[in-house]
């Protein structure tokens, strides 16, 4: 029986509305919104962070079921969720970014707190509660309530994970064209060899984070070899 108990426990449960049901047993009336961001560990490009707002009656089955966090989805059924939030007519979406002289300035968890909110109040709604993704509570001016991992357990903050993502690579995407030779436009601003080498060969771009040791060491004429050293996010 333990064993048995123990098997069923390690299932993985999918993204559903139990957070967002919770939130409306004890306000009937509350708007809930997900939030998530993308872009905190690349080396290059802004911080973007979405809101989304799903009616618990009117999401298609296929969101329902289809929603998770976007880092566990390939990049074409992120693209397809993504159209699919914006065209079925029921979500409501808010986006905001913090551009890396903010990410340089504020460090980069204030920066993602202010693209959060930015992205809340690009909703145009008195939100009454954000479900944010992770173990840290960003200011803002509604209730916040956060969940570990809760782009894979909340539908609000899955899609708000998949918007986020889509958004971001999106900019990557154009910068690149702008920037070629770093390999933006696939690894979309992450720490690789070929963003390593792109660095030492041709130095870093107004679209670099001054303040991320990897890019100091570049600008300080490191050897793209040594470069991955500096960078926490190689190893990942």
């Amino acid at each position: 029986m333990a064993r048995r108990q123990h098997a069923v426990e390690g299932l993985k449960v999918p993204p559903s509305f139990r957070f967002e049901r919770a939130v409306l047993k004890r306000l009937p009336q509350a708007i809930v919104a997900g939030v998530d961001e993308a872009g905190r560990g690349p080396l290059a490009g802004p911080v973007v962070a979405a809101a989304v707002i799903l009616d618990l009656k009117k999401t298609p089955k296929e969101l329902r079921q289809g929603l998770d966090d976007s880092k566990k989805l390939p990049r074409e059924r992120r693209e397809e969720l993504y159209a699919l939030l914006l065209g079925c007519g029921t979500a409501v979406i808010g986006v905001g970014q913090a551009d890396v002289h903010e990410i340089d300035s504020l460090n980069i968890l204030n920066a993602t707190y202010k693209a959060m909110s930015r992205a809340v109040d690009a909703l145009g709604r008195m939100v009454t509660l954000a479900l944010v993704d992770g173990n840290r509570a960003p200011p803002m001016t509604c209730e916040v309530q956060t969940i570990i991992e809760g782009d894979g357990k909340s539908l609000s903050i899955a899609a708000a994970s998949i918007v986020a993502k889509v958004t971001r690579d999106r900019i990557m995407h154009d910068l690149a064209l702008a920037h070629p030779g770093y390999g933006w436009e696939t690894n979309v601003g992450y720490g690789t060899r070929a963003h390593y080498e792109g660095m030492a060969r041709m130095g870093v771009t107004p679209h670099h984070r001054r303040s991320f040791a990897p890019v100091r060491a570049a600008l300080a004429g490191v050897d793209a070899t040594q470069i991955e050293m500096f960078d926490p996010q190689a190893a990942e």
